[in-house]
């Protein structure tokens, strides 16, 4: 079952006619940021801890953002045009708008667009390759949701390549810092750990839901800037978050070169801790899905 309608500029369209002008800058230079929220049930997830972020976003990337009135009647549209998916990605872009051809802006009004996709299912654990490019934390975009992904396309595509499902960088420091979707989590003993903002991650909103509901549930989450690569090889297990994976373990590890060869391969366990946290995030989404 695919999306029949897309939502483009105020107006809902069938998919095949959705379309944004080759002028709009986030077309030409990336020049936007976005959301993605999941579908579960037929209804999108935490909708206002997203509409925060795309706002936090483009404010630090100097965008006019839509106002969450905006941006929910166009989610409300876009769900009740397409399938209830059982499980989905609903995606909200905005771009700075038309622009030259080049990296100036002209000040136009903003490019808005919605769409939707269904989302297979991940397996119970999954496979993350440590990737020789950087995460930089000085980047002047450090922190932002921003269309600009290449980095992220390039090394997903080698982690698919040798049969793993994400990539993970460290940050011109050395220290872990985070996936191209997804943050990581670390078991070490009876801690749990995960890098911190210094190192240039991107604060997921299932990270974030999921380090308060830890706590909650009185399980401490230690957030560091100083995992090495060495962490990953003697961690006590490993898993991932994101929008669509939810809360979901690695079960096996490498490591990659620039020459493109695999090292340091390991199966990984999954604790206890990790099913737990799997399970609390499943209990508080049942309960509340707009956290």
């Amino acid at each position: 079952m695919q999306a029949s309608h897309f939502w483009v500029n105020g107006h809902l369209v069938p998919v095949e006619q959705a379309q944004v002008s080759v002028l709009d800058h986030g077309f030409m230079v990336a020049d936007g940021v976005f959301e993605t929220l999941k579908i579960s049930g037929g209804k999108a997830f935490a909708v206002d801890r997203h509409n925060r972020r795309l706002r936090r976003s483009a404010t630090g990337l100097g965008i006019k953002c839509p106002t969450d009135e905006v941006i929910n009647g166009a989610i409300d549209e876009i769900m009740a045009a397409n399938p209830a998916f059982e499980l989905g990605r609903l995606r909200v872009t905005v771009t700075s708008g038309i622009g030259p051809l080049g990296s100036d802006r002209i000040g136009g009004e903003p490019t808005l667009v919605l769409s939707v996709a269904p989302q297979p299912t991940w397996p119970a654990t999954t496979g993350a390759v440590l990737v020789p490019w950087m995460r930089n934390e000085l980047s002047a975009i450090v922190g932002l949701k921003t269309t600009s992904y290449a980095e992220n396309v390039f090394a997903l595509e080698a982690a698919h390549k040798h049969g793993y499902s994400e990539a993970l960088f460290l940050d011109s420091k050395g220290n872990l810092s985070e996936g191209t979707g997804s943050n990581v989590f670390l078991v070490q003993g009876d801690s749990v750990v995960t890098p911190s903002v210094r190192t240039g991650l991107l604060l997921g909103i299932t990270r974030e839901l999921t380090i308060e509901w830890a706590k909650s549930a009185g399980i401490n989450i230690v957030e560091r800037d100083d995992l090495q690569a060495e962490d990953l090889w003697n961690c006590d297990g490993a898993f991932l978050t994101s929008s669509t994976r939810d809360v979901q373990p690695i079960g096996k590890l490498a490591q990659l070169s620039r020459e493109d060869e695999l090292s340091n391969q390991r199966e990984l366990s999954v604790p206890e801790v990790i099913h737990q946290l799997a399970a609390i995030f499943a209990q508080q989404t049942a309960l509340n899905y707009n956290p």
